[in-house]
């Protein structure tokens, strides 16, 4: 189980990034009392548009960063006090996480492997039934470099689950991807459901939210604005699908007109993406 409680993050600004933003402040609020729960045997969902600290949340939880505030703890253990042994319990995959691209599936699948303090035999097991899975076996010996997108994609998933975790956080492990790598994704995600696994994923495909969770969060602007199942938040917003229902909390969210322009812009965008990928899952 994943517990997060009030987590806040805040960063301090450079004097290059408050000129960017075009703010005198000298901090910056990535998450503000961020709160879920995330358990066995389900998918749970993060939602969000781009910039909303969904990442963020993810790389606190992960111990890539230090929460300003707040607590997490993953299968009991405190990600303050305990970051070895959540580390140890978890897969974290983000698109920023790359592959060597001079190396072989087949180096770095074993490499990471040992780095868990796997033996050989246990490796060759793991081996066998990802690359299997996900059809990289022929790939193996070839570099990085020289694989498809979607490949790489595959191949950075059979890395990250080496070690057979408890806990997988994938975060936007569909962006960029083809339909069919897409769905082998997704597919894969729902195996990991299957053998109890906790599976969190970030997202702001509401459609594939919508056909892959079990429960969800939505954060907006920083801060949770709702936890629950795909039944409740339809339930709570009269929506017939959780893209309207998002823009239904996500308007309830909204303070100025500033927010208002941002509103209509990440619609038209959502609309767009959704056309693009429409009928990427069932």
């Amino acid at each position: 189980m994943i517990e997060v409680k009030n987590l806040t993050k805040i960063y301090k600004l450079t004097g290059k990034q408050k000129r960017e933003a075009k703010t005198k402040d000298n901090k910056k609020v990535a998450v503000s009392e961020v709160s879920f729960c995330a358990k066995e045997g389900e998918i749970f969902a993060l939602l969000g548009p781009n910039g909303a600290g969904k990442t963020t949340t993810l790389r606190c939880i992960a111990t890539l960063l230090e929460p300003t505030v707040g607590e997490i703890t993953v299968q009991g253990y405190d990600s303050r006090k305990q970051g070895d042994k959540v580390r140890s319990s978890i897969a974290f995959l983000t698109n920023e996480l790359k592959l060597d691209p001079l190396f072989s599936p087949k180096y770095l699948f074993r490499f990471f492997g040992r780095l868990h303090g796997m033996s050989e035999a246990e490796i060759d097991e793991r081996q066998q039934a990802l690359f299997t899975y996900f059809g990289i076996t022929e790939f193996q010996d070839k570099k990085i470099q020289e694989l498809s997108t979607g490949m790489k994609q595959k191949i950075s998933i059979a890395v990250s689950l080496v070690h057979d975790p408890e806990v997988v956080i994938f975060d936007e492990p569909t962006n960029g991807l083809d339909i069919v790598t897409a769905r082998a994704v997704t597919d894969y995600l729902k195996v990991l459901k299957e053998q109890g696994k906790v599976v969190v994923v970030s997202t702001h495909i509401m459609s594939e939210a919508q056909k892959l969770c079990d429960r969800l969060a939505m954060i907006i602007g920083g801060r949770s604005v709702f936890e629950g199942t795909l039944e409740e938040v339809l339930c709570q917003t009269g929506a017939k699908d959780l893209e309207d229902a998002f823009f239904a909390i996500y308007r309830d969210n909204v303070v100025d007109e500033a927010e208002q322009q941002e509103l209509k812009h990440l619609e038209e965008q959502m609309t767009r993406h959704e056309a693009m990928g429409k009928g990427e899952l069932s």
